[in-house]
């Protein structure tokens, strides 16, 4: 990767619908090199995905948590498994960490109120047989939320 390709990659992480000609403007190259490019990051798995940003507001999200789990230290692993099937699979997380130290999942949950949190984590965290205990922080402002990579040299 060199840095065209970064800079291409920086720009399509602000705009990843930006046109190869609106790329040019920055990157000095063709629009047609460009495109190669931005066709090869593709293919290669670089530029994994387009996505749309949401206002969390618009949706009716107004409440987001951050949720800590520690497991059974003896936890089976089929209901390990069925867990992260869960939260991996659940639209209201939109993070989920497997991490080190105490707990063992860090969760980014967005959901609409707290009734509706309350109802998450009474069915996916207090039901679950493996989980020991969870704990939570909501989340008061968001100064930055970002998906973008650093793309650092």
């Amino acid at each position: 990767m060199d840095e065209f390709d970064r800079s291409l990659l920086g720009l399509l992480q602000q705009d990843g619908l930006a046109t190869a000609d609106e790329l040019a403007a920055a990157v000095p190259l063709s629009p047609s090199a460009i495109a190669r490019r931005v066709r090869r990051l593709r293919s290669d798995g670089t530029l994994a995905a387009t996505r749309a940003v949401l206002s969390e507001q618009h949706l009716g999200r107004r409440l987001r948590a951050l949720v800590t789990v520690q497991l059974h230290d003896h936890a089976p692993e089929a209901g390990l498994a069925a867990l992260r099937a869960t939260l991996v699979n659940h639209p209201e997380v939109q993070l989920c960490l497997e991490i080190s130290g105490p707990s063992d999942f860090m969760l980014l949950v967005s959901v609409a109120d707290m009734p509706a949190f309350n109802a998450f984590a009474d069915r996916y965290l207090a039901g679950s047989a493996v989980v020991r205990r969870y704990e939570t922080a909501f989340v008061k402002k968001a100064l930055k939320f970002s998906t973008a990579a650093p793309l650092a040299g």
